[in-house]
């Protein structure tokens, strides 16, 4: 377990979205890139990337206009103005970090980013495009049309082979592999999007509040899309400077225009690569010179607690809440991973209670998880502050040796927002998991498939599904019930993965599982009360937790399916028309 330091770490603003003449529709193509440099230091940008459209030309004639006036210097032949050029372009690389790159046109016209190191050379870059299927021909043109290149997901993996860093660009807009506009999607969307090789998005939206952000989309939270994605902005720009409307309308951006804040122990492109190859997604922010730098654990309380983080005022031993805690990391090893807050409430208008000896208390969390938890886990544990108040801060990842267990036998899994001990056919799922995850972990990098596929549940799921209209994905559906020596059993759906939990008893069920079968017995679905939206309805709304939950139901073949306790986030497609306006704030 690792614990970082943050006064060693600087916020450095950068944008690796940039095109520069080299760009065949770059909008001022009689612009240098001494000005595209000093407009990155008037908007005060420390890292700063060319990316031409399949092509590194663009950060090659920079380079080669500073070699030809370090030649005449050495010559001592250097003009008085060859000079000054000189003097301003070694002042500004010393005090901006550029890097070379690329905004690669995949099949189907996907646009991915690659951003590489500096003292990577020229060719090899460009070897990297000719790997690409960009023609030879095109090397230099920087068109955004290159013919049959390489799919997206060969791009994802041979830039970072190359030790690039890998972004889908604009990805929630045009060309964007989030693939907004497109007929198609599923199983392609989540590849696109869940790569291993793929080290984050670059999103148009980011900061913005709503369901609909790109950014909460990515979160964790969906269970197709189980790992989290960082998202970044980047100004595109195709000139140097924004062009807006006789009205004040920005149609085109320029340089800086779209800045992203990262935190890093020192600007190098090795710093900014581990950062993007981490987990700590706190350290990339939307800058914004208008606002107040995000507090991200005030930003964390606004969603507050879900499937992947939670939120604890205090660590005592006394009332079981270290226990609590470590409960936690143990459930989110077994989940999708996730983030625990220590010293702050769920309730984000209450006002954080910090921890008193945040490094004693770290110290003590690392001990204990180690001591508890079985298998080894590697969690990272940090001090952060919110409102003035150090938080302790314990990232979790998803966990490859599953399951894990608190004392050797107390197995733990995260059901949305709550933590609950697993019952049996879900500790069959977990090995069954770990099994899989390992096998993936030992194959040649060539045979992994993407992501470890999930096993199939010990039951079948109920009769099929109309099609075009899928069941929410979250929550829980009641799929069965016998009852022996006057007890009902029920068997029960979780609606987020498909498993099947069967031998559920009213006194035995976990909350949200009490809740279904509670409704189901004492407040059965009537038809004609349901607010009905072709085949499918909401039967009732509640507030759980803070967060607004769904009994939504569905017609089928003359019977009713009923799901309980449905999330927001499982809410996809059709199911979307029954979400309460306050959603979207």
């Amino acid at each position: 377990m690792a614990t970082r330091k943050k006064s060693r770490l600087t916020w450095y603003r950068m944008d690796l979205h940039l095109h520069t003449p080299a760009s065949a529709d770059y909008q001022e193509p009689a612009a240098s890139y001494l000005d595209i440099l000093h407009k990155a230091e008037f908007r005060g940008l420390d890292i700063i990337a060319f990316t031409d459209h399949n092509t590194v030309a663009g950060y090659a004639a920079m380079l080669r206009e500073i070699d030809r006036l370090a030649f005449l210097e050495k010559l001592g032949r250097a003009q008085p103005e060859e000079q000054r050029l000189l003097a301003e372009y070694r002042r500004l690389l010393d005090k901006i970090l550029v890097l070379p790159g690329f905004e690669f046109t995949a099949t189907f016209g996907f646009h991915i980013l690659g951003v590489f190191s500096p003292a990577v050379p020229i060719r090899q870059l460009e070897h990297l495009l000719l790997n690409l299927n960009v023609p030879p021909t095109a090397l230099d043109a920087g068109s955004s049309e290159v013919g049959a290149s390489s799919d997206v997901l060969t791009a994802y993996r041979l830039i970072h082979e190359a030790g690039g860093i890998c972004i889908a660009a604009h990805a929630n807009s045009s060309h964007g592999v989030a693939m907004r506009g497109f007929d198609f999607g599923g199983q392609t969307k989540i590849a696109y999007t869940q790569d291993r090789h793929l080290h984050a998005l670059e999103v148009t939206d980011l900061g913005r509040g709503g369901r609909t952000s790109t950014e909460r989309f990515f979160n964790g939270t969906k269970p197709e899309y189980p790992r989290r994605m960082r998202c970044i902005q980047g100004s595109d720009a195709h000139r140097v400077n924004a062009l807006s409307e006789r009205g004040g309308k920005t149609t085109h951006l320029g340089v800086g225009d779209r800045v992203t804040e990262v935190l890093l122990p020192e600007r190098s492109f090795e710093a900014l690569l581990e950062m993007f190859q981490g987990g700590d997604f706190s350290r990339t922010r939307p800058y914004n010179p208008s606002r107040q730098p995000l507090d991200y654990i005030q930003a964390a309380r606004e969603e507050g607690p879900s499937l992947v983080q939670a939120f604890h005022e205090s660590m005592t031993q006394k009332g079981g809440k270290l226990y609590a805690i470590i409960a936690d990391v143990c459930a989110f090893a077994n989940t999708n991973g996730g983030t625990i807050y220590v010293g702050v409430s769920a309730d984000k208008k209450k006002p954080p209670e910090g921890i008193i000896n945040p490094q004693d208390s770290v110290e003590i969390l690392r001990r204990e998880i180690s001591r508890m938890l079985a298998p080894t886990l590697d969690v990272e544990i940090d001090v952060q502050e919110t409102q003035g108040k150090p938080v302790i801060r314990i990232q979790v990842p998803s966990g490859s040796d599953r399951p894990y267990a608190i004392e050797e036998y107390k197995i733990y899994v995260r059901d949305e927002a709550e933590t609950s001990l697993a019952v049996r056919d879900e500790i069959v799922n977990l090995v069954r998991q770990g099994v899989i995850i390992q096998q993936e972990e030992t194959q040649p990098e060539s045979e992994a498939p993407l992501q470890p596929p999930l096993p199939a549940p010990e039951a079948p799921a109920p009769e099929a599904t109309p099609p075009g209209i899928a069941p929410p994905r979250a929550g829980v559906e009641i799929v069965g019930v016998e009852t022996r020596d006057d007890t009902r059993y029920y068997m029960m759906r979780d609606l987020r993965n498909g498993n099947i939990v069967k031998n559920v008893t009213r006194s035995s069920a976990r909350r949200l599982w009490h809740y279904a079968i509670k409704q189901r017995e004492s407040n059965p679905v009537k038809a004609d009360k349901v607010q009905w939206h072709g085949d499918i309805g909401l039967w009732a709304r509640y507030e759980k937790l803070g967060e607004t939950r769904y009994d939504l139901v569905q017609r089928e073949n003359g019977q009713l399916r009923v799901y309980y306790g449905v999330t927001e986030s499982g809410m996809l497609g059709d199911w979307q028309v029954f979400l309460s306006p306050e959603d979207d704030e």
